[in-house]
């Protein structure tokens, strides 16, 4: 889909080129530039915005897809047999009977991809059909987005999505701001925001100065990059810099904003969003890799055999042509090199049918019932959404049965995204441990008289009867200063909807405060530049702000200055512990209960946030203004001097209290990731969030806990020069003995102490070009002039490899500030340098590339858009359902396939293989030994039906006891139930069977004929047919574990159709119409109605059955147990402990994971204490400015038919 970026994963990271060059309202400059994409075929060089993520259209669905199934080498094998059936010299079976089944396979898979084709095609449909205005001439008119190209100029309303990506030129908000919300790019509902440059904002402001506008754009090529952008606008002579901040991205959603109007930079295609979609891969399973290279295997076996079979021929015609010179009329026309030439064909065509196109249709089938199983499973189904688990592709599911890693998204997909108010300490007093059902058994909370909460919020789960009384009688000092911060010290806007408040916040914690400050009566009602008004237990109040102390990730807290209305000045003050506490004025009793509440905070995962006030004297005040307004207006230095000033002013401070937030998780998180670990699956996050929410959720989740060491980029840099310089030192050795032997290291440090790995993105970006980040130290390269030397392929290579050494030694990875590409090519390391089978799971459309690269993808059918779900192999409601997909539904998938595949081959060489033995007995003449229509109708009816009913319905253990020993699932990741040995037994064990059947049978006849006369051809056939049948019906009965009425109903309609189409084919009348196809006239009932043959075939089914008896009695007489059994007793010995792991030492400040200072996003308090952000009283919904009410609030025009 995308084109992959230069220089992604090797060489040195390229600077961007700044050639792309946009003239708005210029279409006609755009369209003269062309660029070359295959040879000396040309396209134009801006896109436009029509996009197209189908892979077929109309004339390429015939040819690419027959080019993609001819990728399966059963299918190329296959008509290869059919083009030698086709010579009527050669053939020994008609090639009509295999042609059907062939084309009957490939319709199935062709329709199959055709329908998933026909649902990515209606997506794109219903995307480039959307509606935008864009400026056309002197207007805007209503027009598509496949409409829109590089250089026009469009006007979004509110709640539209972002068509491309677009340069911010003005806004109906105060100085052009622009609130966005980025849900479908990255599963965020915080809003962000974006401002015009202040010149588009002074001068456009009419539609014909929009019009007017001659703008010229120069930025980088379009990449990839999600969160920089580096640009300059050039008009009117001058030239103006330009940043992510003003770049509207494709996917985003207007929010709070009436109009805004932006210049089309990038469209379809070369979007950011586009750019990190990668392209669409064919996934196979690794038994279909295997099946593949089994195929070339079993071809070439098949020849070898054909070819020692026709030699042998050759010399036999050749004795018996001298022995029996008298017959050489009949061969004078051939010599014994041809007949063994033509018996090479013979056989290789009698023999091909050991890989039987019938396999490959109930492989089809089987696939298919299977994700139906799925789409059925109640216990996957979302009720509360009406979502049903859907498995969107067919040909995966044994794979789910071999996840070894699991690539995880978090917002969305981990969390729900919503921060909840659960706990707080105030005055030396902890509230919030009653649950919500604590109102229905306290009517006063149910039906609480405080009219002065404007409707209290729903989504809010704290209700503690204690706090909510203390804070109506209003008799604690400390608890009204406590709910009074809340509600003051934030930059959450407010905006009245009807008789609702509707607060938008930049961040969920901040969302949460100002919530619980409202249900518990001090509810924020407005703001102006200088004022905040609340209301406090019914009496509004109106605070002047003095000054707002701003947060960034330094400070990590922030303050508000202000005077209330007694004229009293004081300051609030919220933040990370670990900086309040070292600014208190005093420690006292209620400071050390509130450090021990923070850490039992701590240790539920819960995000803590201390906060502190202080009264502020005139005299004090009037010398930090003073000297605050000179460091305000400073062009250097500004910034370290006002920090300074904070410092200075929040010092002496009293602790009024803590607060503990919850990051929701999604239901059962922390017990799902839990059972994955214990199926030996490694859960990896992969995160665009900052690093410290990214940790706090890793350990509400259970992925991180206390006693892991863990792993910073410092260290990781230390232990990949150490990696390096024994590398060097142990030159020869090669790459794989060095890597290894770090893989080796950390794991035994691994067994005494458990080891995480946390790592950003500007790190990975490092590791993933060449190694930079050990070049930047300047002391490592210096001392390996051999790696200097080396390609940077190479170097790049052994970096990754041992990269990826480390981080799978390590018991969690967690990845934050990742971009699309870099969650892909995290995965794309594993698959490189571990050969493991991976999955990836997320909801937003940043999550797509993982997805398409991943072994499985998986998408959370959420509240972020179906991007990530029509990408996906799999969707579900909820990361829970993760559980029963792999360890129930994955488990048996894989169990049953391989299960099938073994008992195919084995009912294939058991039945066939006596070909091979009747050709030493019939002069090498590839003569078939069987019926055609025994022939035919084995691998269809007479054995299908029990393999199939094994393949669909074989369980091991129930779906509880799949659940309840999760262990059970480490059989599939190391490939036991089907690999080349399992496969050299099966072929074995075949092979003997098919030696009994058929020299028992070859022993009674030789010396021996029956009661009646049945020492023929057609009998002799009959008998080793039907004991081979039988012996292979036994064996699947042995084999099956699981017993159902189908299953009983498979092995009765096997005998019956045997019997059934015995005697139709074997008929007088039909032999009379056609003798040449219907030859084994009566040979069944003449053969099994005489008590000979039937002891005869009763000796074959008891030679056939012994050794699988004999197999399991060792196994039980040994002691030698089952994986269930080992499991069983492991848990009777160690049962398993909970879910919910306490800290193995006591948490202390240093553990504590603050929300606020996290989470937070700096710049919003300098918007409000400028105004920036605030509507002019007399503005009114829809203006650009206030002199532009004429055509700003007109109604849009219709749409263009």
């Amino acid at each position: 889909m995308a084109e992959q970026e230069p220089g992604c994963l090797h060489g040195k990271k390229q600077l961007p080129a700044f050639t792309w060059e946009v003239r708005a309202n210029d279409r006609s400059y755009h369209r003269q530039f062309k660029k070359r994409f295959a040879f000396c075929l040309s396209k134009q060089k801006y896109a436009g915005n029509a996009i197209k993520t189908a892979k077929y259209n109309v004339f390429t669905f015939l040819p690419l897809n027959l080019y993609e199934q001819f990728h399966r080498m059963a299918n190329i094998y296959f008509v290869f047999v059919i083009f030698l059936q086709a010579f009527p010299a050669i053939s020994t079976l008609p090639w009509y009977p295999l042609l059907f089944p062939l084309s009957c396979l490939l319709v199935i898979r062709g329709v199959r991809d055709l329908i998933d084709d026909i649902g990515r095609h209606q997506s794109d449909r219903n995307i480039n059909s959307r509606p935008c205005e864009i400026l056309c001439g002197k207007s805007f008119r209503w027009r598509k987005w496949r409409d829109i190209r590089v250089g026009d100029i469009v006007r979004l309303r509110k709640e539209s999505l972002v068509p491309a990506d677009m340069l911010l030129l003005c806004s109906s908000e105060p100085s052009s701001l622009c609130y966005v919300e980025t849900t479908d790019i990255d599963g965020e509902t915080n809003l962000k925001f974006r401002q015009a440059l202040l010149v588009t904002h002074q001068e456009l402001v009419r539609e014909e100065s929009m019009a007017a506008f001659d703008g010229r754009v120069t930025c980088e090529e379009p990449n990839s990059r999600m969160h920089s952008f580096t640009g300059t606008l050039a008009w009117r002579g001058q030239t103006y810099p330009l940043d992510s901040e003003r770049i509207l991205l494709r996917g985003c959603r207007l929010r709070n904003t009436d109009l805004c109007y932006g210049l089309v930079i990038y469209a379809g295609f070369d979007s950011k969003i586009m750019r990190n979609c990668g392209k669409i891969k064919r996934k196979k399973t690794k038994l279909d890799r295997m099946m593949d290279r089994l195929v070339i295997i079993i071809f070439v076996v098949l020849l070898v055999m054909s070819l020692c079979l026709a030699i042998a021929s050759g010399f036999w015609a050749k004795m018996f042509q001298e022995k029996h010179s008298y017959l050489s009329a009949f061969y004078k026309h051939t010599t014994p090199a041809q007949q063994a030439f033509f018996n090479f064909w013979g056989f290789t065509i009698l023999l091909s049918i050991i890989i039987p196109m019938s396999m490959y249709i109930m492989f089809e089938f089987i696939y298919l019932v299977n994700s139906c199983f799925i789409n059925w499973d109640l216990e996957m189904y979302y009720a509360a959404k009406d979502i049903p688990a859907q498995a969107r592709s067919t040909s995966l599911n044994d794979q789910l049965g071999q996840i070894e890693y699991i690539f995880s998204d978090k917002t969305g997909t981990l969390t729900q995204n919503m921060m909840s108010f659960k706990k707080c300490c105030v005055n030396g007093a902890v509230y919030g441990n009653l649950c919500r059902d604590s109102r229905d058994k306290h009517p006063r909370v149910r039906n609480s008289p405080l009219s002065w909460n404007m409707g209290p919020d729903e989504k809010s789960d704290f209700c503690d009867v204690t706090l909510l009384e203390a804070a109506q009688r209003d008799k604690d000092p400390v608890l009204r200063e406590f709910l009074r911060l809340l509600a003051l010290c934030h930059t959450v806007m407010v905006e009245e909807k009807g008789d609702q408040l509707v607060y938008q916040a930049a961040s969920p914690d901040e969302e949460a405060l100002v919530l619980a400050a409202r249900n518990l009566g001090y509810v924020f009602l407005a703001r102006t530049q200088d004022t905040i008004t609340i209301s406090e237990l019914g009496k509004k109040r109106v605070y002047k702000v003095l000054a707002m102390l701003d947060f960034n990730s330094d400070r990590k807290r922030m303050s508000v200055l202000v005077r209330d209305p007694q004229g009293t000045i004081r300051l609030y003050t919220k933040g990370a512990d670990t900086v309040i506490l070292e600014r208190l004025q005093s420690r006292g009793p209620n400071e050390t209960f509130t450090e021990r509440a923070l850490d039992r905070f701590a240790e539920e995962t819960l995000r803590t946030l201390c906060l502190a006030c202080k009264e502020v004297s005139e005299v004090e005040y009037s010398d930090w203004s003073r000297r605050h307004r000179e460091a305000s207006i400073l062009l250097q230095g500004r910034a370290r001097e006002l920090d300074k000033l904070y410092e200075e002013m929040e010092q002496n401070l009293q602790l009024l209290g803590a607060t503990a937030i919850e990051d929701k998780l999604q239901d059962g998180v922390p017990e799902t990731i839990q059972l994955l670990k214990l199926g030996n699956i490694k859960v990896w996050v992969l995160t665009g969030d900052k690093r410290e929410t990214a940790v706090n959720i890793g350990y509400a989740c259970k992925l991180l806990t206390d006693d892991m060491e863990i792993l910073e980029e410092k260290e990781i840099s230390e232990i990949l020069e150490a990696h390096w310089v024994s590398n060097n030192n142990s030159s020869g050795n090669g790459e794989a003995q060095s890597s290894s032997r770090l893989s080796q290291q950390h794991l035994k440090a691994s067994q005494h102490k458990k080891r995480a790995l946390i790592i950003s993105g500007d790190f990975l970006d490092k590791i993933l070009h060449t190694g930079e980040v050990l070049k930047e130290e300047r002391r490592l390269w210096q001392r390996l002039p051999c790696c200097r030397a080396a390609g940077s392929e190479l170097q790049g290579s052994l970096v990754e490899k041992a990269f990826v050494d480390l981080a799978t030694s390590c018991q969690a990875v967690i990845c934050c500030r990742v971009t699309p590409k870099q969650k892909a090519l995290m995965v794309q390391l594993v698959k490189k340098h571990k050969k493991a089978i991976t999955l990836a799971i997320g909801d937003g459309a940043n999550d797509v590339n993982m997805i398409k690269t991943a072994d499985i993808g998986v998408g959370i059918n959420g509240l972020e858009g179906a991007q990530a779900v029509q990408c996906s192999d799999y969707a579900l409601a909820q990361f829970s359902y993760l559980q029963r997909l792999l360890l129930v539904h994955g488990r048996w998938a894989y169990l049953r396939i391989c299960k099938f595949l073994r008992c195919f081959f084995y009912k294939t060489f058991a039945g066939l293989m006596a070909q091979v033995w009747f050709a030493f007995h019939s002069g090498f003449t590839a003569q078939p030994l069987y019926e055609g229509w025994f022939l035919a109708l084995y691998n269809i009816f007479y054995t299908a039906y029990p393999v199939l009913s094994m393949g669909l319905l074989e369980q091991d253990v129930s779906a509880k006891k799949s659940l309840e020993f999760p262990e059970l699932y480490v059989v599939g990741q190391q490939d036991e139930l089907f690999n080349y040995r399992v496969f050299g037994i099966t072929l074995l064990h075949g092979v003997s069977t098919s030696l009994a059947s058929f020299y028992i049978a070859f022993w009674a006849f030789r010396d021996h004929v029956g009661s009646k006369a049945v020492g023929d051809y057609e009998s002799f056939a009959v008998t080793v047919a039907t004991s081979a049948l039988l012996s292979v019906l036994m064996e699947f009965i042995l084999d099956t574990k699981f017993w159902t009425v189908l299953s009983f109903a498979m092995v009765a309609a096997s005998l019956l159709l045997f019997c059934l189409f015995s005697f139709l084919t074997q008929s007088i009348g039909a032999f009379r119409i056609a003798p040449a196809i219907f030859c084994f006239p009566d040979a069944t009932r003449n053969a099994l109605t005489d008590p000979y043959v039937l002891l005869v075939v009763l000796l074959s089914l008891v030679v056939n059955t012994i050794p699988s008896l004999t197999i399991h009695l060792y196994h039980t007489m040994a002691g030698k147990t089952t994986i269930q059994q080992k499991t069983r007793l492991k848990a009777k010995q160690a049962p398993e402990p909970s879910v919910e792991l306490r800290a193995h030492v006591p948490r202390g400040s240093f553990h504590r994971r603050s929300s606020y200072a996290f989470s937070h996003q700096e710049g919003y308090a300098g918007l409000i204490t400028r105004g920036d952000s605030l509507r002019a009283g007399a503005a009114r919904p829809g203006l650009l400015h206030p002199e532009m009410q004429t055509w700003a609030l007109s109604s849009p025009p219709s749409p263009s038919p």
